[in-house]
């Protein structure tokens, strides 16, 4: 009898326990979500540093400009780290979505992107092989802004 009273005891104070434990309304999180920033970090390469910067400003910047007009992505950057400490990016490419795309919007956004580019997916391969001699991709995070209130 003591095993069902505790139980049933419990179970009434289990709703009362979680209305406690919630915070009130007027304590909303310090920050609303932002942007997402795909970040990639490039080592350049000795003496591909002035190439791969000039393939940046052509190749890349029409792709990236190509992105924004069809509202796919809000922006781009690209950040030099000045300060550079062993084992760190030369550069960071950074681009801007506001939201992400799901699976069926993202074969939607390949199928145009390669329907614009008129290159084949072997081609686009073999260019990005080019750039090997200029630069090594470190890695890629997506991050997400923070927007303090």
């Amino acid at each position: 009898m003591t095993v069902a009273l505790t139980r049933r005891a419990i179970a009434l104070a289990a709703p009362i326990a979680l209305f406690i434990a919630m915070p009130a309304p007027a304590q909303d999180f310090p920050a609303d979500p932002g942007q997402f920033w795909d970040v990639t970090g490039i080592e350049l390469t000795d003496g591909g540093g002035y190439a791969y910067v000039q393939w940046l400003a052509s190749e890349w910047k029409k792709e990236q400009e190509f992105a924004k007009s069809k509202g796919w992505i809000s922006g781009y950057k690209v950040l030099q780290n000045t300060h550079k400490r062993d084992g760190e990016p030369d550069l960071y490419l950074v681009t801007m979505y506001d939201d992400m795309p799901n699976a069926s919007e993202s074969i939607a956004q390949r199928k145009a992107y390669f329907d614009w580019q008129s290159k084949s997916v072997q081609k686009l391969e073999e260019e990005s092989n080019g750039r090997l001699k200029m630069r090594r991709v470190m890695g890629t995070e997506l991050l997400q802004e923070l927007k303090l209130k």
